[in-house]
């Protein structure tokens, strides 16, 4: 009954929270850390998505909780270490999450197998939200990987979108809050700290 209540909550919070809503170009170079900021813009076209990174759960191992594979099978972020994993937590209903999917999908690919780009959905209706959109989208590297008891982002307590990178040992680097730009500089510099 007590998970019940304290899922029910985490879904009320969810709700009010909603995605985390895209910062202006100033915030953002706020939230980062002052040395990781890009340089200002000529213009706004030239806006570089950065979201608000957190380093304050380095070196935290892989949470166990239990998530489902494309095939529909339960696992857990165990399986892929040995390489380094980007995990991005997301939704159909979140507009920053959809706009980064794209970005994620081009990352997937450029990396190979250098980094493993894990993108797991929390949306609640699972695989009868995701599969469409997936199709719809033509995504080439990424896979749908669902979560809809949401335990993944009740775990880390998190608005989506989130990315959480981990060092091929299964440790935390880092956390970004909000959409990022996954093509641009500062992602590249970022990921760079996977080892």
């Amino acid at each position: 009954m007590r998970s019940t209540i304290a899922l029910l909550l985490t879904l009320a919070a969810l709700g009010i929270a909603g995605c985390d809503k895209p910062k202006q170009a100033g915030e953002q170079a706020n939230a980062a850390v002052a040395a990781e900021s890009p340089a200002a813009p000529a213009n706004e076209a030239e806006v570089e998505r950065i979201g608000t990174l957190d380093r304050s759960h380095k070196g935290e191992p892989a949470p166990s909780v239990t998530f489902q594979s494309p095939d529909g099978k339960p696992t857990t972020l165990a399986v892929f270490k040995g390489k380094p994993l980007l995990l991005n937590l997301w939704a159909t209903w979140c507009a920053p999450c959809v706009r980064e999917m794209p970005a994620l999908d081009r990352l997937a690919q450029r990396e190979g197998d250098r980094i493993q780009v894990v993108t797991v959905s929390q949306d609640l209706e699972g695989a009868a939200k995701v599969t469409p959109y997936f199709a719809k989208a033509g995504f080439k590297a990424l896979k749908p990987w669902l979560d809809p008891e949401v335990g993944l982002s009740t775990y880390y307590g998190v608005n989506l979108p989130t990315t959480v990178l981990y060092d091929a040992q299964g440790r935390e680097v880092w956390r970004v809050a909000g959409d990022m730009d996954w093509d641009g500089e500062t992602a590249k510099a970022w990921l760079a700290e996977a080892g």
